[in-house]
């Protein structure tokens, strides 16, 4: 009885370890397949309505169509910005924008050049997730927690065999 019980566990515990990181997967690569680029949220600017630590789904959009009280994502230097638009200066090409949690508008106007798009949605929380996917060291945890998984379950394939031959 006990035989079968460690492969059974391998095997389980294995299971649960794989579902946990194709789980934790689905959020940030489904929207790539989708067209949507997935940006995490590290400062508060957007606050209350996007908390930090939020994931962001942003779909291109042209800058011309972009309208007032329309959260969009801009690139800022070597950053993703994500703020409102306050109003939209056709003419000249740009945009002024605002983070809800500023008292004003943003200094530096945003040209048409810089627009990623339009913030579609976002879901609170999971941008802590977009780390292990993004930097060097969280892909390498990915990848071992991943291969234990595989692991355990190829170990519970070779107890049962085993178990079978004698």
């Amino acid at each position: 009885m006990s035989k079968r019980i460690a492969p059974l566990l391998c095997n389980v515990l294995g299971s649960i370890i794989l579902l946990s990181v194709i789980v934790t997967c689905l959020p940030v690569t489904i929207p790539h397949l989708t067209g949507y680029e997935v940006y995490n949220v590290v400062s508060g600017s957007m606050e209350p309505e996007i908390p930090v630590g939020s994931i962001l789904y942003v779909k291109p959009a042209e800058p011309e169509s972009l309208e007032e009280a329309e959260v969009i994502a801009f690139q800022s230097g070597n950053a993703v910005v994500a703020h409102r638009v306050v109003k939209n200066k056709l003419v000249e090409g740009e945009l002024v924008t605002k983070g809800d949690a500023n008292a004003g508008e943003d200094l530096n106007t945003v040209p048409y050049s810089a627009v990623i798009g339009r913030v579609e949605y976002h879901l609170p929380a999971l941008g802590r997730f977009l780390f292990l996917y993004t930097s060097q060291l969280g892909k390498i945890y990915v990848f071992f927690f991943a291969a234990c998984g595989v692991m355990l379950n190829l170990l519970a394939g070779i107890m049962r065999s085993r178990q079978q031959e004698g």
